[in-house]
């Protein structure tokens, strides 16, 4: 165990035994038991109404409210809520005395992220210096970037040795927020970072159809620019156009970005524009490339065949991952597994370890006829869990077979883990209602406190104790984070297993399928609530469930039986029923059409005939190709687990994927 954890262990420890005592002193009569289960009602709605207070900026009943929760084990959010609310006009003195008080809580950490930002945009260099060490989390690329600005400006480091940070947090900002902008700016005018940057991030502004980060990025090198880009943004094909446009100095970036942008709009009309004497001969090779990447990572989220063409301009260039992760899928649809390996090793070290890359890496050494090369990567990913992780298994001979349990959590472990306020308070957040500040509370808990958060065996038993509490979210993901003690009941848990398995079977379901779309859907919290507005253990959008009731004659339903987990689960399953006899039993594709609508994966099985791990990769959609791979995995690990049998991914991927046979029965245009 790590001294950091050991010694925050035995003071939670020392803690517990303390209000143990205490409480036993304590302990109310009989008579009294009601009169604590009344107050903390009362805490409860308390923190509630903070939160509410909170939300609508309101400090004066914030204020009125936080002596009610004086004492009690959520003190450190109502804190962090009043203080919060009045931030910018806090003194230095009053926020670190609340950082004090809660020090080694998530709810310090989260306020002293909150004042680094504010401290940052004030230039208080000096303080935000002095507090940025004692970030524990340290995640925000933007506290990064106004650090290493205050460096710069307070002569603590050179503009050279901080260039690298500032580059890559602010090319992979989404956003247009200031800090990283203004280091960048800084840098930029200290000659440590070259222009390019500025143009690379308006770039993929641009191609990501985000106006304020191009306009931002461009306004750091000609302020008087940002009409331009926004009137580029808006009409590229019309910039292109004016006749004056090729003859102006100094337009050539600009070009780029409009065609860049007419790529988002019209790939196949940027192509014809980017091919024009004009541009040809006014855009450097460099500026060139990023053109027709741009044009072949929308030609192939649209699935155009002519994507690996236009990608095929780009070997010498050095792309974003992201685009050049799209022409790697290009390459396979085109079944060019040449390309596939050389488009690979342009991605950047780090992208190349993901196990999609490293897997269709070997598939294409196999093609290339080198089978021993190939067998080593797949010995480098294969495994029980992860969708390649278990093709690469099964590739080299192993089918998915679950690793034994772990010695189960001591009565120690236990209590150590138990003795965490920072887990006391999620859980009781989550209890309360408050279950996004209980969730990100749990995760700073496990796995952000401490570097490298908690050792194996107290993340074992701090997952047993969520499952104990059918907190399932929690109890997958802590266990999940676990290397080399591995407990697939507490990652792959099956509540409701009865209902779960006879509902299923009672249709002609895979239960497996069943807990393997579920653990993806909503990791089983019964009122798990969508941003689109699906529910429940299998996260229903209510006009699908209103028809599917209907299909399946289920009278009276009303909206909120969604919340129902008999309801939810019986509605769910028929609807997956229907899909999946839609897409002619392929797994794949009723899973797709689960998570975006039948629709698409229609639409996407149109062209060439590709095996179904090809497929599932190209799908456009990246929530829904992450969402295929989890759920088919899942169901592999399920179907080991509830047969207690070996699997082979293969017999459920099937055989290939592609335009519905002329005999196959008619799609249900009814099908929502």
């Amino acid at each position: 165990m790590r001294s950091g954890a050991c010694l925050r262990i035995l003071t939670a420890l020392r803690g517990a035994l303390s209000a143990a005592l205490v409480a036993a002193a304590l302990l109310p009569a009989h008579g009294q038991t009601q009169t604590a289960s009344d107050e903390e009602a009362a805490r409860r709605e308390a923190l509630l109404q903070m939160r509410e207070a909170f939300q609508k900026g309101d400090t004066a009943r914030l204020a009125g409210l936080r002596p009610r929760l004086n004492g009690h084990l959520t003190e450190p959010l109502a804190d962090y809520w009043l203080l919060r609310a009045r931030l910018d006009r806090a003194g230095t003195e009053e926020v670190r005395a609340v950082l004090s008080r809660w020090a080694g809580s998530y709810w310090e950490d989260r306020l002293r992220n909150d004042w680094l930002l504010l401290l940052g945009a004030r230039g208080d260099w000096a303080t935000l210096l002095e507090e940025a060490p004692r970030f524990r989390m340290n995640d925000d690329p933007e506290v990064r970037c106004w650090v290493a600005l205050a460096q710069v400006e307070t002569g603590a480091a050179s503009p050279a040795s901080v260039a690298e940070t500032v580059r890559a947090a602010w090319l992979g900002q989404r956003s247009a927020a200031p800090g990283c902008a203004r280091a960048a700016g800084r840098l930029i005018a200290a000659g440590a970072l070259p222009a390019e940057v500025a143009w690379q991030r308006a770039r993929l502004g641009m191609e990501a159809g985000r106006l304020a980060v191009a306009a931002q990025a461009v306004a750091l090198l000609d302020a008087d620019a940002a009409p331009l880009v926004e009137r580029v943004f808006n009409a590229p094909q019309r910039y292109l156009d004016d006749k004056l446009t090729a003859v102006r100095p100094r337009t050539k970036e600009i070009v780029t970005l409009a065609l860049i942008r007419l790529a988002a709009q019209d790939p196949q009309a940027a192509a014809a524009e980017a091919q024009q004497p004009r541009w040809r001969t006014q855009l450097t090779a460099e500026e060139r490339a990023w053109v027709w990447g741009a044009i072949g990572r929308r030609a192939a989220l649209r699935q155009q065949p002519e994507a690996a063409d236009h990608f095929a301009r780009t070997w010498e260039a050095t792309l974003p991952d992201e685009w050049r992760a799209w022409h790697v899928r290009a390459a396979l649809r085109a079944s060019d597994w040449a390309a596939v390996r050389r488009a690979i090793g342009l991605l950047s070290p780090q992208a190349q370890q993901d196990p999609a890359w490293v897997y269709w890496q070997a598939r294409a050494l196999q093609a290339a006829g080198q089978p021993e090369p190939a067998r080593a990567l797949l010995q480098r990913i294969a495994g029980p869990e992860g969708f390649y992780e278990q093709l690469a298994a099964e590739a080299l001979g192993q089918p998915v077979t679950l690793p034994p349990a772990p010695p189960p959590p001591t009565a120690a472990e236990r209590a150590a883990v138990r003795a965490l306020p920072g887990l006391q308070r999620a859980l009781l957040l989550i209890e309360w209602g408050l279950r996004t500040e209980g969730v990100r509370e749990w995760h700073y808990e496990v796995a952000l406190h401490d570097p490298g958060g908690l050792p194996e065996r107290e993340l074992l038993a701090a997952a047993a104790w969520a499952c104990e509490r059918a907190v399932w979210d929690r109890c997958i993901n802590t266990s999940s984070r676990t290397r080399q003690q591995v407990d697939i009941a507490q990652r792959y848990p099956t509540p409701l297993r009865e209902q779960v398995t006879t509902r299923a079977r009672a249709i002609g379901l895979d239960p497996a399928f069943v807990y393997g779309l579920i653990r993806q859907e909503s990791r089983f919290v019964t009122d798990a609530r969508s941003h689109a507005g699906a529910s429940g253990l299998m996260q229903l959008m209510p006009a699908t469930a209103r028809w599917t009731a209907r299909k399946i004659g289920l009278r009276d339903f009303q909206p909120h039986h969604i919340d129902d987990p008999d309801v939810n689960l019986m509605l769910g399953t028929a609807y997956l029923k229907l899909v999946l006899d839609d897409f002619e039993g392929s797994l794949a594709l009723a899973a797709a059409a689960y998570n975006a609508g039948p629709g698409r994966p229609r639409q996407w099985r149109q062209g060439p005939m590709l095996e179904a791990a090809a497929w599932i990769e190209t799908i456009p959609f990246d929530e829904t190709r992450d969402y295929v791979k989890r759920v088919l995995a899942n169901t592999h690990v399920y179907a080991a687990l509830l047969s207690g049998q070996p699997q082979r991914p293969s017999a459920r991927l099937g055989g290939p994927i592609g335009p519905r046979l002329a005999t196959a029965r008619a799609a249900d245009a009814d099908l929502p």
